[in-house]
């Protein structure tokens, strides 16, 4: 290795990730990748997200509740610029959040300010919010990348040159290759430890591990490929880390297509699934079986796996029962994650064991987002949910696997206006014995996060309470 490379690491980092972000816009894009670069590092929001998946202040310093839950008045920080130079105050907040959700938004993630009424500048440091009903979860939703606060003069540059309020500013974008961003010295929080963090993206496995090994990248927090962690725990230079992420791995079903919108159809293929030769073939190991939509490490967590347990031959007499005795055709549309395009193969030979034959169809991420995620225009996918507590998704009956019942919209609605934690935790185990008996999806497993790093850098998130690469309490120990 050059030593003038391993000089420079003492102040820069050079991150690994599978997939590059399409753009780099929170408010504009649905990608993951989006906020694995830019989530507390270049952009902030009012509230955020810390490693233990609590919520704490951001630019909101504090804030206060009306009794009837309907108005936040927040307090914001000061002495806050954007990476421009430009002030950041009150007016910020306001357009941010009123461009969020305003009829034309584009913000994946518009339902989180959905029950916003109004947003009205107090002064330059006091914004309050009002909204149309109490919603327990509001400052929780307020921490999602998809809420954070943008400059109205900037925020249609962002896909390409983003401009936020947080401790790194955009430096470089080398298309196909990395994205570097570099401390804001005028940053009005705890100034982070690193000079630089460069995101350096590489697609393969085999790379990835010949990248680390190589010590070119010093940490690879979501590794691709699981089956060589063993290597790494045996070598000092590096430490493995293994701990829980918000990643629903689901088998994506469209319920609005035939014969998926037949509930024993879709019953079928759940009893087709073997979670654990799944977990087993293609995540090595790593994963914990899930049978409904929600992260086993949530107290309100359910174990619902005996629902959809391994049944063949009850998949093949629901087939019957269905009218499809003789089985049929249909496609298994899969982006590019190693979860996604070995499970996929995994998947498709048990389907294939009850009589579905599913022609598998690879796709590029932008290639899924357009076609999946946003036209609907799929009949089988396999997708990890990485958002936090995100069991709302099925309430949206625009969603991309189109799961339209009243019954599961009230719950939620419930759930929006219920503040007590017993309660909300009640209504979350409804509503995921709900989705489970339905079998709107496939619920395969929770995604493990895998990660890989130089053993001397330190700070990195262990779980992922969110998709993001948190730099700004990373450093090298000498």
């Amino acid at each position: 290795m050059n030593p003038l490379t391993a000089l420079a690491q003492q102040t820069g980092a050079t991150i690994g990730m599978q997939l590059e972000p399409p753009n780099l816009d929170p408010t504009a894009g649905a990608a993951a990748a989006i906020d694995e670069v830019v989530y507390a590092n270049l952009f902030e929001g009012l509230t955020r997200f810390t490693a233990d998946g609590s919520v704490a202040p951001a630019l909101a310093r504090d804030w206060e509740i009306s009794e009837d839950g309907l108005t936040y008045t927040f307090t914001l920080a000061e002495d806050v610029t954007f990476h421009d130079g430009s002030i950041f105050d009150a007016d910020d907040v306001k357009f941010s959040l009123d461009r969020a959700r305003a009829d034309d938004s584009i913000n994946a993630q518009k339902v989180l300010f959905a029950d916003i009424e109004s947003v009205e500048v107090v002064d330059p440091q006091t914004v309050e919010v009002t909204l149309s009903r109490p919603n327990g979860s509001f400052l929780f939703n307020m921490a999602w990348g998809d809420a954070v606060i943008v400059a109205e003069e900037t925020a249609g540059d962002n896909a390409t040159n983003p401009v936020g309020t947080g401790p790194f500013a955009f430096a470089d974008w080398v298309r196909g290759d990395s994205v570097t961003l570099a401390r804001y010295d005028g940053y009005w929080g705890e100034a982070p430890k690193l000079d630089t963090v460069t995101f350096k993206f590489i697609s393969d496995p085999t790379a990835a591990f010949a990248a680390m090994m190589a010590e070119d990248i010093d940490a690879f927090p979501n590794f691709p490929a699981p089956e060589n962690l063993q290597q790494f725990e045996a070598d000092p230079r590096f430490s493995v880390i293994v701990g829980s992420t918000e990643g629903e791995t689901v088998l994506g079903i469209n319920n609005a297509k035939p014969p998926f919108d037949d509930v024993k159809v879709r019953e079928a293929i759940a009893h087709a699934i073997d979670r654990q030769a799944i977990i087993d073939g293609a995540m090595f190991g790593y994963g914990t079986p899930i049978g409904t939509h929600f992260a086993p490490h949530n107290p309100a967590y359910v174990d619902l796996t005996e629902t959809s347990a391994h049944d063949p031959e009850r998949a093949r007499a629901l087939l019957e029962e269905a009218g499809h005795g003789e089985g049929f055709q249909t496609t298994l549309k899969l982006p590019p994650p190693a979860y996604a395009r070995r499970g996929g193969e995994i998947l498709a030979s048990q389907l294939r064991e009850v009589g579905i034959e599913a022609e598998i169809i690879n796709l590029e991420w932008a290639q899924w987002l357009e076609e999946v995620f946003t036209n609907g225009d799929f009949d089988l996918t396999i997708v990890s949910h990485t958002e936090p507590l995100d069991i709302n998704i099925y309430a949206r009956p625009d969603y991309y696997f189109h799961y339209d019942d009243a019954d599961f919209q009230a719950l939620m609605t419930s759930l929006d206006q219920t503040a007590d934690d017993g309660e909300r935790a009640e209504i979350l185990k409804q509503a995921q014995e709900k989705i489970a008996s339905d079998y709107v999806n496939g619920y395969l497993f929770q995604l493990a996060k895998t990660g890989v790093a130089n053993a001397r850098l330190k700070g990195l998130w262990e779980n992922a309470p969110t998709q993001a690469n948190d730099m700004t309490a990373v450093y090298w120990e000498e």
